[in-house]
């Protein structure tokens, strides 16, 4: 059995889902079919799920949501006549949206329910243009297929007897066609997941199932070594493992949000990538463990968006207690962070900047110069974070040397390095304007050179 995910690009108009149609119909195994909101048709189009924030932004500000109503209608009306779909889906649909609209329930229920709409109208749009092609095809409700999730909106978890509800879809005969994206409490209201929220119902229902394989459809024909938005043709991975996808996808990888494959990660499902629009391409397999080979480095990912945080403080090491004192502050305010590089004077916090405002700055600094009195407290900003990551990288000689030297190269000043804490990756921060020709001159020290 496989469980196949479909996400935004895949079905953002009556073409794509022809694609996921053809797709679903050429392997029999494809029994669980999970589904995006239609994503951008080209680079100037907005989501279906922003039209819908939108539309919820609007009602509970009590303005007129008349337009933003018939941004969402007009959308899905153009996939469904195209596709030949019963005229009734689309009344239904503004039923069901006005209905949402004048419920009695708070404002963050309501903004949940009308984001899930997306989702939700897709996979009704995908089961009815399956059976058209003659499969045996249902909608299935995350409800009645057994998602039960925490109560907490925008940001659910799923729940552990889940698994053993999910298990029971083993007996069905059909294809199920399940929106990703939400789920539902045990008192059986509606809660989205976070970011990548669909792609976090595809690695549950995977797990759940005990699929042979999750497939995850998208617009790439894999992932690649490096963003090719910053090299050229770079070369592709064909195979790699969770540890190193997690990292990756931390590292700025847009493929999965970091979090998204968790479960099937934890119940070690493969998982395969393949794009819709070239489903016979081969496609990048992440598995639980793969055969270490001589060139370790798979990939160099970078983001930007860092900040931090130094202290310094003569004999810091015999302190006890400082390092906990200065997270406590932090977890005070609020604030998680990302890496905790120390020495025997000195400490760094990395923070990200959505995290750390300039108003939290100021508390955090005032609160570590009174509680702490270190000789020295600064802050750095735009900063980011660029990693290189393989298995084997903690057990390769040289691969420090290399990357030190490729930096170099490339005229860019090293502010930080964080190694050994990951035994599959290696994390250099530098100033991020020098982001895209540090990535260019470590991917060709790393792949194009013999």
């Amino acid at each position: 059995m496989k469980v196949t995910k479909f996400g935004g690009s895949s079905v953002a108009n009556a073409e794509q889902i022809r694609k996921v149609g053809s797709i679903i119909k050429d392997d029999p195994e494809r029994k669980i079919i999970v589904v995006s909101a239609p994503g951008k048709r080209d680079k100037d189009d907005v989501k279906v799920t922003d039209l819908l924030i939108q539309l919820a932004e609007s009602v509970l500000n009590k303005e007129d949501y008349t337009a933003n109503l018939q941004a969402v209608l007009i959308r899905f009306s153009e996939i469904t006549e195209e596709l030949e779909i019963s005229s009734s889906f689309l009344s239904d649909l503004e039923q069901t949206i006005q209905r949402i609209i004048t419920d009695d329930i708070s404002d963050r229920s309501k903004m949940d329910t009308l984001k899930s709409i997306g989702e939700d109208s897709s996979a009704k749009i995908i089961s009815m243009h399956l059976k058209k092609l003659g499969l045996d095809a249902t909608y299935l409700n995350p409800k009645d297929a057994g998602i039960i999730v925490s109560n907490e909106p925008g940001q659910a978890q799923i729940l552990d007897e889940s698994y053993s509800e999910l298990y029971k879809l083993r007996e069905k005969e059909d294809v199920m066609v399940i929106p990703g994206f939400f789920g539902y409490t045990k008192d059986g209201d509606l809660m989205t997941f976070p970011r990548g929220g669909s792609d976090i119902t595809g690695s549950i229902v995977a797990a759940g199932v005990k699929a042979d394989l999750y497939e995850n459809f998208t617009d790439v024909d894999s992932v690649y070594s490096v963003n090719p938005t910053i090299v050229k043709n770079p070369k592709e991975i064909t195979t790699l493992t969770y540890k190193e996808m997690r990292e990756l996808s931390y590292a700025g990888f847009s493929v999965f949000h970091d979090e998204a494959l968790i479960p099937a990660f934890q119940h070690q499902i493969p998982v395969s990538i393949k794009n819709t629009n070239n489903p016979y391409a081969p496609g990048t397999l992440i598995v639980a463990e793969k055969r270490h080979h001589e060139k370790c480095v798979i990939g160099i990912a970078g983001d930007t968006g860092f900040s931090s945080l130094f202290v310094s403080k003569y004999l810091m090491n015999r302190e006890i207690g400082f390092g906990r004192k200065l997270l406590q502050i932090l977890e005070d305010e609020s604030i998680s962070f990302e890496h905790a590089p120390s020495g025997i004077d000195d400490m760094s916090v990395i923070i990200r900047d959505f995290n750390f405002s300039y108003e939290k700055e100021k508390v955090v600094l005032k609160r570590v110069q009174e509680e702490l009195k270190p000789d020295n407290i600064k802050m750095h900003r735009n900063l980011a974070m660029v990693m290189i990551v393989g298995e084997g990288l903690m057990s390769t000689v040289g691969i420090a040397k290399k990357a030190a030297t490729a930096l170099t190269t490339a005229n860019v000043n090293i502010e930080m390095i964080n190694q050994g804490s990951s035994d599959v990756s290696m994390m250099f921060g530098i100033q991020s304007d020098d982001l895209e020709k540090a990535i260019q001159s470590l991917y060709e020290v790393f792949f194009n050179e013999e």
